[in-house]
C-alpha cells in the first residue's frame, strides 16, 4: 500500500487560485489570451469615455446658480454640467404645478403610506392579507381627499396642476394596485372551462396586447367622451388611470398564466382530493405557488408600467418626463436639455432599481420550497 511522504514540500497554489486582487484578476479577466486582449480594449474604452464624463458631471460642474447665464459665467476652462438646475427646479420635478403652499398635503399622504406599509415589510405575526386589503380600500380615499381637496377645509387643486414625480407615482401606484388582481382574474378566466368566460378573457387580453399604450390612452382621452351621454364627463386623469390599469392587466394576466401552467398537475389533484372547491383550491393551494414562481415577471411588468407613465404626456398630463420638457422651455434654463433629461432619467432609475432589488429579496425569502 502506497504511503504519502509528509515531509515533501507543499507547492503553492497557482496564481489564478490565490486570494486577493491579483488572483481575482487572473481568474476573471486574464484567464486566456482573448480575454486579456478584450479586457485591455474595454478598459481603454472606459477610460476614454468615463474620464471626460466624470470631469463634465463632477469636476467642472456648477452646483449653485440662478440661471443658465450664471452657470456659464461660473465655468472655468471647459464647460461642465449645470446641476444648479435641479436645485432651482426641484419643486417642479417633484410636485409639478401643484401650488407651493399646498404641497404639504402630498408629503403627508406619502408619509401616511410609508408608515402604513411598515407592518407589511416587517416579519410580524398577524393577518397581513386582511391588513393589505384594508389598506388598499382605505388609503386611496385618504389620498384622494388630500390630493384633490374640497373636504375638511382643504382648497381644491385640479388634476391639471398635478405633475412631476408625484403624478408618476400616482399613475404607477394605481396601475400596479389595480393590474395585479385584474390580471389574476383574467388569467383564471383564460384557463376556465366555461367557454364564454374563456372567450371573453382571451379576446380582451389579445386585443389590448395587440395595440400600443399610446393608442389606449388616446382612445380613453379623446374617443371615450364621444360615446358618453351628453353632459357626462370624466376627469382626464381618471381616464388615464383606467387605460393604464387595463393595459397593464392584460400583460399581467399572461405572466400569472405562466405561473399557473408551471404548477404540477398533482397539486390540482391533491386539492380536489381534499374536497376543496374551485375558489378555495385557487386561493389556498394554486395561486400562492404560482405567484411565488413568477415574482420576477410580475416585477418586470411593474417596472415597465412605471416607465410607461411618461406616455401620458400625449394627453396633456405632465409627469416627471413631461415636467422635464416644460423646464427645458424655461427661458432662464434654455439649452440645458442634457442635464434636464439626466435628472428625469435618474428619478426613473432610482425607483425601478428599488423595485428590482426588493423583488430579488422577496424572491429569496419566498423560495424556500423551490431550493435545490
Amino acid at each position: 500500500m502506497a504511503t504519502t511522504d509528509l515531509s515533501a514540500p507543499t507547492l503553492r497554489p497557482p496564481v489564478s487560485e490565490r486570494l486577493g486582487v491579483l488572483g481575482w484578476l487572473r481568474r476573471n479577466l486574464f484567464n486566456s489570451p482573448f480575454n486579456s486582449v478584450l479586457t485591455v480594449l474595454v478598459s481603454g474604452l472606459l477610460v476614454v469615455t468615463l474620464v471626460p464624463a466624470f470631469e463634465w458631471a463632477v469636476l467642472n460642474a456648477v452646483w449653485s446658480a440662478e440661471s443658465k447665464q450664471e452657470c456659464e459665467a461660473a465655468f472655468q476652462g471647459e464647460r461642465g454640467a449645470c446641476w444648479a438646475l435641479l436645485r432651482a427646479r426641484f419643486g417642479q420635478y417633484v410636485y409639478g404645478l401643484y401650488p407651493v403652499e399646498e404641497r404639504w398635503r402630498i408629503d403627508l399622504a406619502f408619509a401616511i403610506l410609508v408608515v402604513a406599509m411598515v407592518p407589511l415589510v416587517l416579519r410580524l405575526h398577524f393577518n397581513k392579507l386582511l391588513y393589505a386589503l384594508a389598506l388598499i380600500l382605505v388609503y386611496p380615499v385618504v389620498a384622494y381627499v388630500l390630493f384633490l381637496g374640497g373636504r375638511f377645509g382643504l382648497p381644491v387643486v385640479e388634476t391639471s396642476k398635478w405633475g412631476g414625480l408625484f403624478l408618476t407615482l400616482v399613475i404607477a401606484g394605481v396601475g400596479i394596485t389595480a393590474s395585479l388582481p385584474l390580471g389574476i382574474v383574467l388569467a383564471l378566466g383564460r384557463r376556465s372551462r366555461l367557454p364564454i368566460v374563456k372567450a371573453l378573457s382571451v379576446a380582451f387580453i389579445e386585443l389590448v396586447r395587440g395595440v400600443p399604450l399610446v393608442t389606449v390612452l388616446f382612445m380613453a382621452s379623446v374617443m371615450l367622451p364621444l360615446f358618453l351621454p351628453e353632459g357626462v364627463t370624466f376627469d382626464k386623469l381618471l381616464r388615464a388611470l383606467v387605460g393604464v390599469s387595463l393595459f397593464s392587466a392584460a400583460y399581467m394576466a399572461e405572466v400569472v398564466r405562466g405561473g399557473l401552467q408551471a404548477i404540477p398537475k398533482g397539486q390540482y389533484e391533491a386539492a380536489a382530493a381534499l374536497g376543496l372547491g374551485y375558489w378555495k383550491m385557487m386561493g389556498l393551494i394554486i395561486l400562492p405557488q404560482a405567484l411565488r414562481l413568477v415574482i420576477p415577471g410580475i416585477v418586470n411588468t411593474f417596472i415597465g408600467l412605471f416607465k410607461d407613465t411618461s406616455l401620458v404626456l400625449i394627453i396633456g398630463l405632465y409627469d416627471l418626463l413631461g415636467m422635464a420638457q416644460l423646464i427645458i422651455k424655461d427661458p432662464a434654463w434654455l439649452g440645458l436639455a442634457t442635464e434636464t433629461y439626466l435628472i428625469a432619467g435618474a428619478g426613473f432609475w432610482i425607483f425601478c432599481f428599488g423595485m428590482s432589488r426588493y423583488s430579488m429579496a422577496l424572491e429569496r425569502r419566498l423560495a424556500r420550497g423551490h431550493r435545490h
